[in-house]
């Protein structure tokens, strides 16, 4: 089977004579490029022993296309053709067309969905959703369990294509952060049921080993040597934002500017201590082969508690508040009470007491953190730079650190090893170098555009490249000012505008740069330009995505939803791309 729309958009173009204003030749233009994408690669040849399955997915890391991948891949080599192809690429006509679908979607944020899948939700919830009679389907959530909302995304792709009248092949599989176990399963499953036969075993994708770099991984990660730290935050700052550089050695590890390194930390030594002491434990005693305080300090999350913990604690605290709290039906409530309370501050406030046991079987595996790569291999290959933001805050007495964040800051001295491994994010790519790109990163969220920039400039691009940065001083605040403002006066840069919010009596952030220059912002976009956003999910983003969704409308002369059609257009032609978290 292969996705035929109505008429075959892969012949239509935009007639120069055509009467249109230059705002819906922009509008049609991506409209075509974008349906002419969605067939493309949606259409798996169907030349196996099976008919193909469509494989779609929604990332946010990585993760749910690494899945997606390797099904896909197993599908294929067991005789049904397949192709993991983005949720976004897809369209209601498209999607009624597919008989067979398997998808893997991870959620982020609030329950959300991620970047490359909304406009599909938005398809699928529409009043005039297609409806899927026709449709055979299988869906992979992937989630953390620490958050209300766990798999909040693929549960709710799940249940809609249920109710638009497709029929579950399989059940739903939510995978919690420890999915390759749970995930194998889920393939052996998929295969068995889509080609009926017993599943065997395929190579992980062409696309996602490009070199030796899949060879490490979090089970495996690979021990790189801290080269060099610095800080860039100024000695006013109330920030503490570090710059750290870990030598690749003979990793083989092969990156490329927009990829993020997922860094394994250890707990804090004084905070174990603490939690053993709290505790009653001699941290010298065995827990299987291995003592309470290793685990503590190499295999479990200590600081952020988990939703089986606050369980236990809802019932069997001793403090009054703090059980109601917990118990409280509202969700902003509960939050609003553990905002900056860690779990050792939780358990002295609630006076309990586990055995080691217990206590670890309450406590999340100990997590990597990924950080956005800050530099170019076309300028370090031997290298990777990060530019991460040192989480501190104060819970009663104590002072709490970010795990990984005060690890590299504080714990980790140069010529030490961390274990790290690469995360890639094919989604997130300097634009082609005669392509104009719009760059909007505030705080550590310039890290990818400092790669980006660097990868520019090493390839003598010729599009042009526009930096929107801020933070909180000038003075304090400026990341890398040497380089951006080096990099204006040399002219890669050919805008570089900044946004200190504290500067003034009036905050300004970045959105508000946006507003200020929108009909720049506009006409960029017009005439082809990419525009990047990365750093904070939580409201950042949202207010770019607002602002953005304004200036649209201001300066093409249009309604909302002709603006959020613009918007939605430069999505699926992957010229609107973030890196949020």
């Amino acid at each position: 089977m292969t996705v035929q729309p109505p008429a075959d958009v892969r012949a239509l173009a935009v007639a120069d004579d055509a009467p249109f204003t230059p705002e819906q030749r922009i509008w049609l233009a991506g409209y075509l490029a974008g349906a002419r994408a969605a067939v493309a690669r949606t259409e798996p040849s169907d030349t196996g022993a099976h008919p193909p399955v469509h494989v779609l997915y929604g990332t946010e890391t990585g993760n749910a296309e690494l899945v997606a991948s390797t099904v896909a891949t197993r599908l294929t080599a067991a005789g049904a053709a397949a192709e993991p192809v983005e949720l976004d690429q897809v369209d209601g006509a498209a999607l009624a067309a597919m008989e067979r679908v398997v998808i893997v979607c991870s959620t982020y944020g609030d329950g959300e969905m991620p970047d490359n899948a909304d406009l599909f939700r938005q398809v699928i919830e529409a009043d005039d959703a297609p409806r899927l009679e026709s449709t055979t389907f299988a869906v992979c959530a992937l989630g953390d369990t620490a958050y209300d909302d766990f798999c909040a995304a693929g549960k709710l792709i799940d249940a809609r294509l249920a109710e638009l009248g497709g029929t579950r092949a399989l059940d739903r599989v939510d995978c919690d952060v420890m999915w390759e176990d749970q995930a194998q399963q889920w393939y052996d499953r998929v295969v068995e049921t889509f080609t009926g036969g017993a599943p065997r075993p395929a190579p992980v994708p062409a696309a996602r080993q490009p070199s030796e770099s899949r060879r490490w991984d979090r089970r495996s990660p690979f021990p790189a040597v801290l080269a060099h730290s610095v800080r860039l935050s100024g000695p006013g700052s109330d920030k503490d934002i570090r710059h750290h550089e870990f030598a690749l050695g003979d990793s083989g590890i092969a990156y490329a500017a927009g990829d993020a390194l997922g860094v394994l930390p250890c707990n804090d030594p004084v905070l174990v201590d603490a939690l053993l002491e709290h505790l009653g434990q001699d941290g010298d005693t065995a827990v299987g082969d291995r003592s309470l305080r290793d685990l503590l300090t190499h295999e479990h999350e200590i600081v952020t508690p988990s939703r089986d913990l606050l369980a236990v604690l809802a019932e069997r605290a001793a403090d009054d508040e703090l059980r109601a709290a917990l118990r409280h039906p509202d969700r902003a409530t509960r939050d609003a009470y553990l905002w900056g309370r860690d779990l050792l501050g939780l358990l002295r406030t609630a006076r309990l007491r586990f055995d080691a046991e217990e206590l670890l079987g309450l406590l999340r595996p100990l997590q990597h953190r990924a950080y956005s790569i800050s530099s170019s291999p076309l300028v370090a290959p031997d290298r990777i730079h990060l530019t991460v933001a040192s989480v501190r805050y104060r819970c009663d007495d104590r002072m709490v650190g970010g795990v990984c964040s005060t690890h590299l800051a504080d714990r980790l001295a140069v010529g030490e090893t961390a274990g790290v491994f690469l995360q890639p994010n094919t989604t997130f790519r300097p634009a082609p170098d005669d392509v104009d790109m719009i760059m909007i990163g505030p705080g550590t969220g310039v890290a990818p555009f400092r790669a980006f920039l660097q990868e520019r400039a090493a390839r003598g691009a010729t599009g042009r490249n526009w930096l929107v940065f801020g933070d909180r001083r000038r003075e304090h605040d400026f990341l890398y000012r040497s380089e951006l403002t080096g990099w204006a006066d040399d002219g890669l840069l050919t805008h570089l505008d900044l946004a200190f919010s504290r500067d003034q009596a009036g905050k300004v952030y970045v959105q508000d740069r946006m507003r200020e220059h929108g009909a720049r912002l506009h006409a960029w976009l017009a005439e082809g330009a990419h525009l990047y956003v990365c750093g904070d999910a939580s409201r950042m983003a949202r207010d770019v995505d607002a602002a953005l969704h304004e200036v649209v409308a201001e300066h093409g002369g249009l309604d909302a939803d002709g603006a959020a059609a613009f918007v939605a257009d430069l999505k699926r032609a992957k010229r609107y791309l973030r890196d949020v978290y």
